[in-house]
Formats: C-alpha cells, structure tokens, sequence
C-alpha cells in the first residue's frame, strides 16, 4: 500500500492534538496518555515512519507478527502484545514484550508465571475486563476481577499493571461511552481495595473511533490503528 510520506506524520500530530483536547477537558496533561500504535498487518516503511515521528510503543495483535516485526525494528522500540494470548504461544513473547494486555483466564496467568520465572523475568500484564459482555470478545466477566487479582498477586513472574477492555465498535462514540465508564469505576473498586503486587496504573481503553470519549472517561492508554496507519 503506497502512502504519501506525510499521510502518517500528519495522522500522528492530528491525534496528539485530539488527545491533548480530549485531555484538558477532564483537566489532565496529553503527555499522561500513552499511545500504543497498532501495526498490525502494517509494513516496515510505515512502521519506521511512525518511530519517527516518536511512537515508540507498537501494539500487535499476533504472536507470530510480532516476533517477526521484533527481530527487524529498532530496538528502542517497546512491544505490546494487544491480541488474545494461547496459552501455548506465551513462550516466544515473554522476553520480547513490554506488556500483554490480554490476561483474560487463570491458566494463562499460571503459563506466564511459569515461562518467565524460567526466564529470570517479571512479565508486566493488563487484565482484559468484557465489560460490554460480547460473545465475540475476549475479557473476564467484571465481577470475577477482584478474586482474580488476589489470587494472581502471589505469582512472582507477572505483576498486573492494570485493566483494559475493548469496546463495541461503533459510528457514533456516545452509544459505548457507559463501556469506559463501567471500567473506570471497576478501576477505582480495585484500586480501593489495596492488593499486595497489584498496580493500577493504566486504564488502557480507546482506539482509533473512540479515543476520545474514552480519554474523557479516565483512560491513560489508547490503542491506535487505523488512525494513523490508514485502513488496512
């Protein structure tokens, strides 16, 4: 896919100015929203071009993409794997990845704990909340969360350093704000809570139709795709 050079610079500087908007109106600072830029199925050239214009945090959905794209990429850069996790496949990103923010399911917080303690490694995670109760989506069930974090806080290879959820998709951000509201809220519960080895630092929710609505709403991670890359 041939894109004009500028297309992705322009994309990115469009959206930090979206972000720093959507940042001051709940009285917050742009720089407290960290951009993950997805790549998925996205080439090296554009790739390159979204490090430089200082997007150095890359989000993939695939085990098997990411570790290709890791092997060629600046090495400054910092991965995330953002896609659903088999159990089976956590062996080839424990020691590539910054994060993997789809913890959804005790076995695979056991297979983490496993391979990075194998590898000398504490593994950061996000638990995947499906507030929005989709069958097609991935995501632990709310009420399950709190329970959840007490009993992975013992593991000693993987420290949870928040919650992200994906939300229905949708033309109109308004319709799924409540999406990012319920997720807020649950964010807070646990922060209350206090649990030993858990941090709630990001509330990752928000992507390229809706990033907005859910800055607005409290996140601090938003994942970005088609924003900036173009369709795919």
């Amino acid at each position: 896919m041939n894109i004009d050079a500028d297309y992705i610079s322009d994309n990115i500087k469009a959206i930090l100015q979206r972000i720093e908007a959507a940042a001051h109106r709940t009285g917050r600072r742009a720089e407290d929203v960290k951009v993950i830029a997805v790549t998925k199925t996205v080439d090296e050239n554009r790739i390159l071009k979204a490090i430089e214009n200082g997007l150095f945090d890359l989000g993939e959905n695939r085990v098997q993409e990411l570790c290709d794209k890791y092997e060629k990429m600046d090495k400054r850069c910092s991965w995330h794997l953002i896609g659903h996790l088999q159990t089976n496949k956590v062996k080839y990103v424990v020691d590539r990845v910054k994060m993997i923010h789809s913890l959804d399911r005790m076995e695979l917080a056991q297979e983490i704990q496993k391979r990075a303690e194998k590898a000398g490694l504490i593994v950061e995670t996000l638990v995947q909340v499906n507030i929005a109760r989709e069958e097609s989506k991935f995501g632990m069930e709310r009420d399950s969360v709190t329970e959840f974090l007490k009993k992975v806080s013992k593991f000693t290879g993987l420290k949870v350093k928040g919650l992200m959820t994906i939300a229905p998709f949708s033309q109109n951000p308004e319709e799924i704000r409540w999406v990012f509201t319920e997720l807020r809220k649950l964010h807070i519960d646990i922060t209350r809570e206090n649990i030993d080895n858990i941090d709630m630092d990001y509330l990752s929710m928000g992507m390229s139709n809706d990033f907005e609505a859910a800055i607005e709403e409290g996140s601090n991670m938003v994942r970005i795709g088609t924003a900036i890359f173009g369709k795919r």
